[in-house]
């Protein structure tokens, strides 16, 4: 029993802790052999067509549209593709006042992905990069994107999302404190080798590499980056490229987001087997495993039998002092959890409860997206989470 326990603790730690670390390790020992990249100065920038898909976003998408159109690029260079599928609001009306931006609209709305597809028909470019209505790019987004596409062995480019957190003090600070510590994870997994996905928030693809994913897809944006690196190519970071949207509107609104993805996680951990082949993807497989899988699957069951089987070892086996000072830590830790539960819905600015409450709301999600999806009730079309 006793093994067991430290097995299944170990994972635990290894999945959120632990795999953080021996990357930082790793990528500390291969700086000392691998020169530092560098970039072309003269190189020929690709064209790059910006495609955004937009429902029912008229109170931000004229913003969307002035950011979009003062991103740095050569003019003849960069194309604008707005497809508002399905609105029933003014977005397709704004958008269609922008010359310089091409419209797709069609009263049916079929999701996502379908509209991304029929996108994608339009596309000329070398590169697509997608971006979500609801985010603001930095003015050199594009340019520090593209510059990668130099390197040939590049399929993909993930920028960075950065989560705006005001000072209301609710359990949504979870959510910057996660981006960040993801944010670095990506960037160590990328100097590895690749990023383990990309976010729709902002990412880009070399045209010819974009394979059209079914169109009952949850996680389009990780799928379509991961069949990239399926072939063979890498997904690299780029921090100096990053959206920026606001924390959810509360907690009900970020674990709606949250299902949603544990849903999808399991619907591309079967579709994206492929990867766990360390004989074709001996990398890769390693930080699939390493960085989503175990998150999406095992572990958070795995903790909670930890926490059980700590209870056991203390109480029918005796255990000795080590045992009873792991299951203080797990008590504590789950109370300040409770606690951030509790203070959800007040603007009390105690963040030290909200991040072990987001960090159990996360896993309970994780609970949630699997019965959602072995149950085949998460449909394409949804609506997005309500931002601040």
């Amino acid at each position: 029993m006793q093994t067991i326990f430290w097995l299944c603790l170990f994972i635990i730690f290894y999945t959120y802790i632990g795999y953080g670390i021996l990357l930082f390790i790793i990528v500390k020992i291969l700086r000392v052999f691998r020169k530092k990249k560098t970039f072309n100065n003269n190189y020929n920038l690709p064209t790059v067509t910006l495609v955004v898909a937009a429902y029912n976003e008229a109170y931000c998408i004229e913003e969307k549209i002035t950011n979009t159109l003062a991103l740095e690029y050569p003019a003849e260079k960069v194309q604008y593709i707005f497809i508002t599928d399905g609105s029933t609001d003014e977005t397709p009306e704004i958008i269609s006042k922008y010359g310089a931006i091409q419209l797709m609209h069609q009263s049916e709305r079929s999701g996502k992905i379908v509209a991304v597809h029929r996108a994608m028909l339009e596309v000329k470019t070398d590169v697509v990069v997608f971006t979500d209505a609801n985010t603001l790019l930095n003015t050199k987004a594009l340019l520090n994107i593209c510059r990668h596409f130099q390197d040939s062995t590049v399929g993909a480019v993930a920028g960075e999302k950065r989560v705006q957190i005001d000072d209301s003090g609710d359990a949504t600070a979870g959510e910057g404190f996660y981006w960040k510590y993801e944010s670095k994870l990506k960037a160590w997994d990328s100097e590895l080798f690749s990023v383990v996905g990309a976010a729709g928030e902002l990412f880009s693809v070399k045209t010819s590499l974009y394979i059209p994913v079914p169109i009952d897809t949850l996680l389009d944006d990780f799928m379509i980056s991961m069949l990239i690196a399926e072939k063979g190519y890498r997904i690299v970071y780029e921090p100096d490229a990053y959206a920026t949207e606001n924390a959810s509107a509360n907690t009900t609104e970020e674990l709606k987001r949250k299902i949603r993805i544990a849903a999808g996680g399991i619907q591309s951990f079967l579709r994206l087997s492929a990867l766990l082949n360390p004989l074709r993807h001996p990398i890769l497989s390693f930080q699939y495993l390493s960085h989503r899988i175990l998150r999406w699957t095992i572990t958070p069951f795995l903790m909670i039998f930890c926490f059980l089987l700590n209870w056991y070892i203390v109480i029918a086996l005796n255990g000795d002092v080590k045992y009873y000072i792991v299951l203080a830590g797990q008590v504590l830790f789950y109370g300040f959890a409770i606690l951030g539960w509790m203070m959800q819905s007040r603007s009390i600015k105690i963040k030290l409860f909200f991040i072990p409450y987001y960090f159990c709301m996360m896993n309970y999600a994780v609970f949630a997206g699997i019965k959602r999806y072995l149950s085949s009730n998460q449909s394409v079309l949804w609506e997005k989470a309500k931002r601040k």
